[in-house]
């Protein structure tokens, strides 16, 4: 999306609010102003008729049935649930956590979360092109494991896992097995049951939906079913207690309805097309794990040479990209995600992701190429 002054390409950050998204929202908040949650008064049930209607929507765009969606503030919250909370639910003997190396931060933190507890946490490696290691985690996986977190596509280097290999090898130890999936719609078709997962994460933000809301798929036939980590009212079938957002979930629901394969296509074709111009117009470009099945609207580079938050504060406020996650940007370190694909300090400084969308046009992508260019251009004279 371009105006006078900014080419955005942070989509996998944040995606725009789609107009038929904001427009449903804003007939809902206004058109159901009671508690979704009061039983008492036709108003609650209009309401509450919303928030079932969104459930069924979400249900659809995944494979699942309605009542195994669970309305979460986000994948984060959903994310707690299917690791710290799915832990914390599993039989006594089961004290082993296998979550990936290039997990959101999300998973990573709720994982070490579990510790305090008397869980361990194992990385499951993954190869230089960021596909987890499935001999690795063939060998690692026993009758001890309570949950393996894998998630279904980077937020970072955009690669996508092979969830359905992980829950198989997962479920036949008996273990609970979870997905982020926050980044999955935009990439490829979902189906929470073809992947065989006990639960998934997902996130309204990442398909053109507002922002505050999310869902957590939990199986009808999960191993177990994980231990609540709040507690109130006992709404979301006691997973997840609080009053639900009308607005927010209706909204949700029609994003997710949205997605489509030929969306995806598109992408991939505007990607490839930005990556053809970068690679003859700046040399000197490297672009990371382009073997592998990766999301069609990411495209993670680096410019050698060029220190990418350098690079990005001289292209402000004319471009709007990432050095990395959203949830790492302002720290200091380097990313974990590139580093577990065998990047260097120094390597991993230059990496920049780029991520496209629903209204990226070939005009931004021309626009995002020239400025790009004398960026980089400017960088590496000052170097």
């Amino acid at each position: 999306m371009t105006d006078d002054q900014s080419v955005y390409l942070d989509y996998q950050a944040s995606t725009p609010l789609d107009e038929r998204v904001r427009a449903l929202v804003t007939s809902i908040s206004d058109a159901c102003v009671a508690n979704p949650h009061a039983e008492d008064h036709a108003a609650g049930w209009r309401a509450r008729a919303v928030i079932e209607e969104a459930r069924r929507q979400v249900a659809d765009s995944i494979g699942a049935d309605p009542d195994e969606v669970i309305f979460t503030s986000g994948a984060t919250e959903a994310d707690n649930l299917g690791v710290l909370g799915a832990a914390l639910g599993a039989p006594k003997e089961r004290k082993r956590i296998l979550v990936s190396a290039i997990e959101h931060k999300a998973v990573l933190e709720c994982a070490h979360g579990a510790e305090p507890f008397g869980y361990s946490v194992e990385i499951i490696p993954v190869t230089s092109c960021g596909v987890v290691d499935l001999q690795w985690l063939a060998s690692a996986v026993r009758d001890d494991v309570a949950v393996i977190s894998v998630m279904a596509v980077n937020n970072e280097i955009g690669t996508i896992q092979p969830v359905e290999a992980v829950a198989d090898i997962g479920s036949r130890a008996g273990a609970f097995v979870h997905t982020d999936a926050s980044q999955a719609p935009a990439a490829m078709g979902v189906d929470v049951v073809a992947w065989g997962v006990d639960a998934a994460s997902f996130s309204s933000h990442k398909v053109y939906g507002p922002k505050g809301v999310g869902a957590f798929y939990l199986s009808a036939s999960a191993s177990w079913r994980p231990r609540p980590l709040m507690f109130g009212g006992g709404q979301e079938a006691g997973l997840r207690p609080g009053t639900l957002p009308t607005e927010l979930c209706a909204g949700f629901g029609l994003a997710l309805s949205l997605m489509s394969t030929e969306e995806h296509v598109r992408t991939a074709q505007l990607r490839d097309h930005l990556l053809g111009l970068l690679s003859t117009t700046i040399p000197r470009l490297v672009a990371t794990c382009l073997d592998a099945p990766r999301h069609p609207g990411c495209l993670h580079l680096r410019f050698e040479g060029v220190d990418a938050k350098d690079l990005m504060t001289r292209l402000q406020p004319k471009l709007s990209a990432s050095t990395g996650s959203a949830c790492t940007s302002g720290h200091m370190r380097t990313s974990h995600v590139l580093q577990a694909i065998g990047l260097s300090d120094e390597q991993a400084a230059e990496g920049v992701r780029l991520s496209l969308g629903r209204f990226t046009s070939t005009s931004d992508i021309d626009r995002a190429v020239a400025l790009l260019a004398e960026a980089v251009a400017d960088a590496r004279r000052q170097a």
